[in-house]
């Protein structure tokens, strides 16, 4: 009998898998961001073997190519000491992507469960969980980051500790919310009834049913991360040369306005193309979740 319904559900889970992904691939929006995001993600990875100049990622100077526009020799033309544009901005996908992928590996978890003890046990847990959390979302964050790497010294590990100290109140607020509509349902009062652990309950019954909330919400933080990561090393906080980084390479170049304007606008563009990505997944993914809410 086992046998049989574990034969029955596979073919269900499958079939559930492929409705997803049909709707997904039907989703203009979902898979333009999809390959946007993918595109990044390889060139940020082959970074090395995709770009012409390598060698121009470190203090390379060569005065006699510098301010050169762009052309099928440098795509991206070449910056005041003569480095390539083109492969600096591949290897500043690199620096985005893990202040990103840092930034939010932190949060996540740590206002994941945050949301959900308060959301869950209520009372005084909820109190000073979600009044700290209050407090904190009256500072803005790039606020916090400016303070913190002024403080410090700027560099990549201090801006994704800067960046990441606020960043997990979202997530609390968000799973605070849906763990206090989930608290009361029937599946919750079942599992409480059958002795099960407060930790099997939060981790096992409640967190699955926030996992499409925490998806969209982590497609769209992506590209904001990127793009606060971008205005610390703007101000000069951030990262520091010769390492390439968009928001550096933006502001480097912007000194050189408008004679030699790519070494500006196109650094920009790479900010916005990766951004603009991450934020066409997040509302996919929102339309998917919410068709499947619907169902």
């Amino acid at each position: 009998m086992s046998d049989l319904m574990t034969t029955q559900a596979e073919p269900k889970r499958l079939s559930n898998a492929y409705q997803n992904w049909y709707r997904f691939s039907r989703n203009p929006t979902a898979v333009i961001g999809a390959l946007i995001v993918l595109s990044v993600i390889l060139a940020a990875i082959f970074a090395p073997y995709i770009t012409p100049y390598p060698k121009d990622v470190g203090s390379v100077v060569n005065f006699k190519a510098r301010h050169l526009p762009p052309s099928f020799e440098h795509w991206f033309g070449t910056d005041n000491v003569g480095r390539d544009l083109f492969t600096r901005t591949i290897f500043g996908f690199r620096v985005s992507l893990l202040l990103a992928v840092v930034v939010l590996g932190t949060a996540i978890p740590i206002g994941t469960t945050l949301g959900l003890l308060a959301g869950y046990f209520g009372g005084w847990v909820e109190i000073v969980i979600m009044r700290l959390t209050d407090i904190a979302l009256a500072i803005p964050p790039l606020v916090m980051a400016l303070a913190v790497t002024a403080v410090l010294s700027p560099d990549l590990i201090n801006s994704m500790l800067a960046i990441a100290a606020l960043w997990w109140t979202w997530h609390t607020r968000l799973i605070y919310s849906i763990t206090r509509q989930l608290r009361s349902q029937e599946f919750v009062e079942a599992a409480e009834t059958l002795g099960a652990s407060k930790v099997h309950i939060l981790f096992r019954e409640i967190l699955p049913n926030c996992v499409s909330a925490l998806a969209v919400k982590t497609s769209l933080d992506a590209g904001f991360v990127i793009l606060v990561g971008a205005s610390l090393s703007f101000l000069g906080l951030g990262i520091r040369p010769p390492t390439p980084d968009l928001g550096t390479m933006v502001a480097q170049g912007a000194a050189f306005l408008p004679d030699y304007w790519w070494e500006s606008v196109l650094p920009g563009c790479a900010i916005l193309y990766a951004a603009l990505g991450f934020n066409l997944l997040g509302d996919g993914l929102r339309d998917l979740f919410a068709v499947e809410d619907v169902r």
